[in-house]
């Protein structure tokens, strides 16, 4: 033992001074479970309900989703805005030298009037699906609740 005043072990303590206790010994795993993994209930793991995703194409000025299709006279339904500019393209990115990623040999001013460019795509996002689809039926929705 040693003449300090408390009892925890330090980096100045000796192999010879620490009393080793056995580790508690852990339960075997289940066959088949993968290294590692520990069971939360006892009636099995939980379903899991991961919201899905979708490709939308929204309109670069008020954001109302659009349809895929645009054509050359296409316009926002929404807010009016020509939808065939290079604020909606793929390829517009306002930190590049001619606001473009593609070599186009002059800048396109401006960037939210129609033009027709040859290597226009409309700009996507990925969105996750949050919302459920609605029912217009309560006692419906009630009866698919409890499966009457």
């Amino acid at each position: 033992m040693s003449d300090r005043k408390y009892r925890h072990s330090g980096y100045r303590d000796d192999d010879r001074d620490r009393e080793r206790q056995p580790k508690p010994a852990r339960p075997a795993p289940e066959p088949g479970a993968p290294a590692g993994a520990r069971r939360i209930s006892q009636d099995g793991p939980k379903a899991i309900n991961m919201p899905g995703y979708r490709e939308v194409v929204r309109c670069a000025q008020c954001g109302t989703v659009l349809g895929a299709d645009i054509g050359s006279e296409s316009r926002c339904p929404r807010c009016a805005a020509d939808l065939r500019s290079c604020a909606q393209c793929t390829s517009f990115d306002p930190g590049n030298r001619l606001e473009c990623m593609q070599p186009i040999p002059a800048r396109v001013t401006p960037k939210n009037t129609r033009n027709d460019c040859a290597f226009y795509v409309p700009r996507t996002t990925v969105e996750r699906e949050t919302t459920a689809p609605r029912q217009n039926d309560a006692r419906q929705a009630f009866d698919d609740l409890f499966n009457f």
